[in-house]
């Protein structure tokens, strides 16, 4: 099975390109000429012959990459102007090979700085191009090469970083108060890089495009890699297609356990999207306030009473569900907490846990080890770091999330812009559908719905986990593109939940 596309490491992207030169065959320099044409296409796609672009080269391979991109740009008639930053009196092969290409072909438009005085006068108006430093940057930047980055921030131009924004470290947290290229948009060769998917880079990165550039990777090195981008390609794979014979019990029985006085909604909308899953059977337990809008806004579901105006129950036969899902809307009620803890206590089968029931095991710590394994926790930051501790950086979380799921043996959903799920045996996906229309209250409670739902009709934690992150954000997408990241509302993204299922399965 294809588990998406890997994000991999600096080093493990360096052995890549090495293979690949080896493998293909294909000469160093020809491999930065194939990358940057890739760029230069996406430029010409995206812009006109009016724009000044003004790209600003390093001394090894990224601004080799540069002055390919300025050599392709002027043969199609842009106009381009290159500053070289003699930072160091260090260059590469592939460097120089490309700059005596752009010397014998376009001389006049080549400029070196050598001091901060010589840095160029950046317009609103230009589109300047970061060629400075890629992922090989180890340490950061400081004399001239720090000079022009905070030179090219200042300007208010747009600006294109190449592979990566020079001075953001991929592989870990980079330290704010450094010098780091603010890139409108970030032109990535092959694959997504970590760095790209928390919230911590994004004032950086902007808006991110990966080029495929063909470059092949070992066996080995895809074996070992722990981290994964989700794929549509991906998704398909794994959702099960319908069989004519098929009947209501064939794709299981859920159970939710949801809502108290006020918080109806909730329960409603998480009742909604996973009868919207495909389940063939839905109960749903839900204190006595909650009876009459239960059977009133959902009548395919049948209601299970236990409380009156929040949940409480001793206990609970869950032996006849096949999945159950608990936590939206419920409270934390001491005697709601008391019911939380008979279903952990109950159950047999893998569980997913949002909202409250989250809070709730926050508050009695020593009930994480009644969680049955291989259950779904689907905490957003907040949640998580009540569950865990407080973090000071987005790379300090993901190990921590990662850890998480190894000891506790579950599935973290960790939801945000790019949410990921950790496995418990240490690996992690990244979504790529969503948008910040999805940033609601009632969001969560839908995707809790969706992987109950999924997680009934015998799908495993990690299918129902990958699948309903995947679907969620592409409804979410697809309500988008109807209404607006604005004004949607998480009930639209609910009744774009069968579009999202019919583009992923060709019904």
């Amino acid at each position: 099975m294809q588990q998406g596309l890997p994000i991999f490491s600096a080093q493990e992207i360096k052995a890549i390109d090495a293979f690949t030169i080896q493998s293909e065959p294909i000469s160093s320099f020809d491999l930065m000429e194939r990358a940057a044409l890739k760029c230069s296409q996406w430029i010409i796609k995206h812009y006109e012959l009016k724009h000044i672009f003004k790209i600003c080269c390093g001394l090894g391979n990224n601004g080799g990459d540069g002055l390919a991109i300025a050599r392709q740009l002027l043969e199609q008639g842009y106009k381009v102007e290159v500053f070289i930053i003699n930072y160091s009196e260090s260059y590469s092969k592939d460097f120089l090979i490309n700059k005596q290409r752009l010397e014998d072909l376009f001389p006049q438009f080549i400029m070196e700085v050598n001091e901060v005085k010589q840095l160029p006068h950046f317009h609103a108006t230009d589109i300047v191009i970061d060629a400075l430093f890629g992922i090989g940057l180890s340490k950061p930047l400081f004399g001239l090469a720090a000079d022009c980055v905070s030179h090219i921030n200042k300007s208010g131009a747009e600006v294109i970083a190449i592979d990566v924004p020079s001075g953001l470290f991929v592989d870990k947290h980079t330290d704010k108060t450094l010098h780091i290229i603010k890139a409108t948009y970030t032109l990535t060769f092959q694959n997504p890089k970590l760095g790209f998917m928390f919230a911590e880079n994004n004032q950086y990165v902007g808006k991110g495009h990966v080029l495929d550039i063909d470059l092949r990777w070992p066996k080995s090195i895809y074996d070992c890699c722990q981290t994964f981008y989700l794929t549509e390609q991906a998704i398909k794979q794994l959702i099960k297609p319908r069989q004519k014979f098929s009947h209501k019990g064939s794709f299981g029985h859920s159970l939710l356990v949801v809502g108290s006085q006020g918080k109806m909604g909730a329960a409603i909308m998480s009742a909604h999207a996973l009868l919207r899953s495909g389940a063939g059977l839905l109960t749903v337990c839900i204190p006595q306030c909650g009876y009459d809008i239960m059977q009133t806004s959902v009548p395919e579901a049948m209601a299970l009473v236990k409380g009156n105006e929040y949940l409480e129950f001793t206990e609970l036969d869950v032996t006849n569900y096949s999945a159950i899902g608990l936590g939206p809307g419920i409270g934390t009620e001491q005697e709601t907490q008391k019911s939380i803890k008979t279903i952990l206590e109950s159950a047999k089968k893998p569980l997913v846990i949002d909202a409250d029931a989250l809070n709730a095991i926050s508050l009695n710590k020593e009930w994480l080890t009644l969680i049955p394994g291989n259950s779904i926790l689907t905490p957003h930051p907040k949640e998580f770091e009540r569950l865990t501790k407080a973090v000071t950086n987005d790379f300090d979380r993901h190990e921590l999330q990662i850890a998480f799921s190894k000891q506790h043996k579950v599935y973290v959903v960790l939801k945000g812009a790019h949410t990921c799920i950790t496995t418990p045996d240490g690996k992690s996906y990244f979504n790529s559908t969503g948008n910040s229309g999805l940033a609601k209250g009632g969001s969560g409670d839908v995707l809790t719905g969706l992987m109950t739902g999924l997680l009934a009709q015998g799908y495993t934690s990690f299918e129902a986990s990958v699948i309903g992150v995947y679907v969620h954000g592409l409804a979410g997408d697809i309500t988008k593109d109807e209404k607006g990241e604005v004004a949607m509302i998480p009930t639209d993204v609910i009744e774009n939940l069968p579009n999202a299922f019919k583009q992923l399965t060709n019904d």
